[in-house]
């Protein structure tokens, strides 16, 4: 994503899509940058000119752009992310979009109050061991008919590509293709409690792609204690791991120290299939990362992970540990959305029109989380990587108050803590690293700053 060539992150980021007239492709480009310089002001505001705010509005009105379609270039932008990570995490995951505010809205769906309506969104976020966020693999949007409304009570008897939870299987689907088009890379499918279904071990199994899922049943095992935490419970602990707990609400971030067991598991099929044909146990390796002294009143951190990937040492099952501590990056992306991309304050007409929106602010969300995390990765590495010329170079001269900027781009961590000083971090030793929220609005301030940078030198001393 280097700014070489004298193109901006938009023409990199979309260069190469195809929506059947070179006049979108151009308008596409432009939208994007728009949304992304003031990602929280509406639509009309983030435009400015009549002009520009309808050719907006038209795009998103266009039925012969197709959400999908949108993020093609940026999934192969992403693919050449990839080609240097030997290693790559799929994590994937399920958010509610509430447009509820904007009754007139049509084609929306209920979420999990019936008196709400929106959109569910399951993003697939490439990422890497270190947090990075390389993009997005997978983009899974739908509605949910008001009729569909209370039927988990019958899920046992449907089959999965009649339920909401074939979307897990679809991500792993493109993890695999992924897979084999770069066999050289490791990819890791990753998912929370959700995704413990046996159809999904099953399918891991048919397509040869590795997981890492967080189990949220107590699953019938072949082995003596009959269930998965009775047989966890015997193995013996390999040893200790002290992680940073993130911040939550009414919390401040915090240290744990977790025990860490593991072995390999004999899973069998769920008893409402025992007599189903061919259904056989599956093989998978269980890692328990259990906190066994909390601090008081809160809740212990216990994780117990199931792997396709063979777990035979205590270091090895700290990696996959550390695997799935990346999962949080995703509850990261999903915050940039709706705090700082506002997708849920956008009013628009139809449901296909909020689906466009949506896959422009995914790629702007993705951008401010990508910033956030690879300045902290290599901050040695020139912010060109990231910011234009006329960004790093006003940025530069505003925080130092000169006229002059210096001859070489500043280091990344050292732009985005200038960026995230525009958005109101303070840069105090005791601060750590920016967050995203500084950041994003960091952002869309340095756009003005450009603007006015640019207007100071084209006139006349």
């Amino acid at each position: 994503m280097t700014q070489d060539q004298g193109k901006t992150w938009a023409e990199i980021e979309f260069g190469e899509t195809k929506l059947g007239d070179q006049r979108l492709t151009k308008r596409l480009t432009l939208i994007l940058e728009i949304f992304a310089n003031h990602p929280t002001l509406s639509i009309p505001q983030a435009c400015g000119p009549w002009s520009i705010t309808k050719a907006t509005y038209r795009f998103l009105d266009n039925d012969k752009v197709k959400d999908q379609e949108i993020l093609i270039p940026h999934q192969l932008a992403t693919q050449k992310r990839i080609q240097n990570h030997p290693i790559v995490l799929a994590i994937q995951d399920t958010t509610e979009l509430d447009f509820s505010h904007h009754p007139s809205t049509q084609g929306l769906g209920v979420l999990s109050d019936p008196n709400h309506h929106g959109l569910l969104y399951h993003p697939t976020l490439l990422v890497t061991p270190n947090k990075i966020p390389l993009g997005l693999l997978d983009h899974q949007v739908w509605q949910r008919p008001p009729e569909d409304f209370g039927k988990r009570h019958t899920r046992k008897h449907r089959p999965i590509c009649e339920k909401e939870s074939q979307k897990w299987l679809n991500s792993l689907e493109k993890t695999a293709q992924l897979q084999k088009t770069f066999p050289n890379l490791h990819f890791v499918n990753i998912a929370d409690r959700e995704a413990d279904i046996f159809d999904f071990f099953l399918l891991a199994q048919r397509l040869k792609v590795d997981l890492l899922v967080r189990a949220a049943w107590n699953r019938r095992v072949n082995h003596p204690e009959k269930y998965l935490w009775n047989h966890m419970k015997k193995v013996p602990v390999s040893g200790f791991v002290t992680i940073t707990v993130p911040r939550k609400k009414g919390q401040t971030h915090r240290e744990a120290r977790l025990s860490i067991r593991y072995a390999p598991v004999s899973l069998r099929p769920p008893q409402h299939r025992s007599k189903e044909k061919g259904l056989q146990p599956i093989t998978l390796w269980a890692i328990w990362a259990h906190e066994q002294n909390p601090p008081k009143g809160v809740e212990p951190i216990s994780w117990m992970l199931l792997t396709t990937i063979p777990v035979t040492s205590f270091k090895e099952a700290l990696e996959k540990v550390q695997w799935y501590s990346c999962r949080w990056q995703i509850e990261l992306f999903f915050k940039i959305l709706k705090s700082g991309c506002r997708i849920e304050a956008r009013q628009l007409e139809t449901a296909d029109r909020l689906k466009r929106c949506l896959a422009l602010y995914a790629v702007v969300a993705w951008r401010v989380l990508y910033l956030t995390m690879l300045s902290r990765d290599i901050p040695q590495m020139p912010c060109n990587v990231l910011l234009e010329t006329e960004e790093w170079q006003a940025l530069y001269c505003f925080i130092h108050r000169t006229k002059t900027p210096p001859p070489k781009p500043p280091p990344l961590m050292e732009a985005t803590r200038m960026i995230a000083q525009l958005g109101g971090f303070l840069g105090r030793k005791s601060d750590g690293h920016p967050g995203p929220t500084t950041i994003w609005r960091g952002l869309q301030r340095l756009q003005d700053i450009v603007l006015t940078w640019n207007l100071s030198r084209s006139l006349p001393p």
